[in-house]
């Protein structure tokens, strides 16, 4: 578990924010990235990674979240290709379920509703000391949770900014994401999206016609009796193991 060194080495790194966050590519924060627009235009001339047999390298670099009861999150970043993935794993010899991924062709990364975030957020920091809250995994997983008009969304941008605002480096002054930036992206209110619960206690929104911003979700029918589809019993299991982990202050 924990951050790989090879990520790990990143995170103080705005180039990487800028891409991770694709401020880079004309996401939010893209007007305050200064001098780092040199930087991220020399790293595109280099062209694709390649190993020394010249053929492309594997660049995805993929984490384990531990929120207890065998229960994880696995993120999957991949910043030369602008893809990341979220899913979770465990317990036990369990598939992987994915839960959503965000991209620049086909986005679906709103799994994620902002208290099951941050709880989630929490368990990991139990666990782990090192991944205290807020800090590496809220700033990593925000953009896959999304607000709505029942959220503190001001207590939520608060939290995201401190994440981010605990990796910047000491006496960096350009360009760093922000709490406000990830709102951009993250904010439905006014956005006609309703949220459903059956009698299992299984949630999934539903878009109305009348909105400006697509909700870009694969959380969004109700379970399937098949097991196809968004894997929420998966999701419930994940969430009720992150509640005990906090609630006694051990997996």
């Amino acid at each position: 578990m924990g951050i790989p060194s090879s990520l790990r080495e990143s995170l103080s790194d705005p180039v990487f924010w800028a891409r991770y966050t694709f401020a880079a590519e004309d996401g939010p924060g893209a007007d305050r990235l200064g001098d780092l627009e040199e930087l991220l235009d020399e790293d595109d001339e280099d062209g694709e990674d390649l190993d020394e047999d010249g053929e492309d390298q594997d660049t995805e670099i993929r984490v384990t979240f531990d929120v207890g009861g065998g229960q994880a999150l696995s993120l999957d970043v991949d910043i030369e290709l602008d893809n990341h993935e979220l899913g979770i794993v465990g317990p036990g010899p369990a598939e992987f379920a994915g839960l959503g991924w965000d991209n620049l062709a086909h986005w679906h990364p709103y799994a994620l509703r902002w208290p099951e975030l941050d709880l989630i957020c929490q368990a990991i920091a139990v666990l782990d000391p090192l991944l205290f809250h807020p800090g590496v995994p809220m700033a990593l997983l925000c953009r896959f949770a999304a607000v709505f008009e029942d959220d503190d969304v001001d207590a939520a941008v608060a939290t995201v900014d401190a994440a981010f605002a605990a990796l910047r480096p000491h006496g960096w002054d350009g360009y760093w994401p922000t709490g406000a930036d990830w709102l951009e992206r993250a904010d439905f209110r006014g956005e006609n999206v309703l949220w459903h619960r059956d009698d299992a206690g299984h949630l999934w929104a539903e878009q109305g016609d009348d909105h400006d911003a697509d909700f870009y979700s694969t959380r969004v029918s109700p379970p399937a009796g098949n097991g196809d589809g968004f894997p929420h019993a998966r999701l419930k299991d994940l969430l009720a193991a992150a509640a005990a982990t906090v609630a006694t202050g051990r997996p």
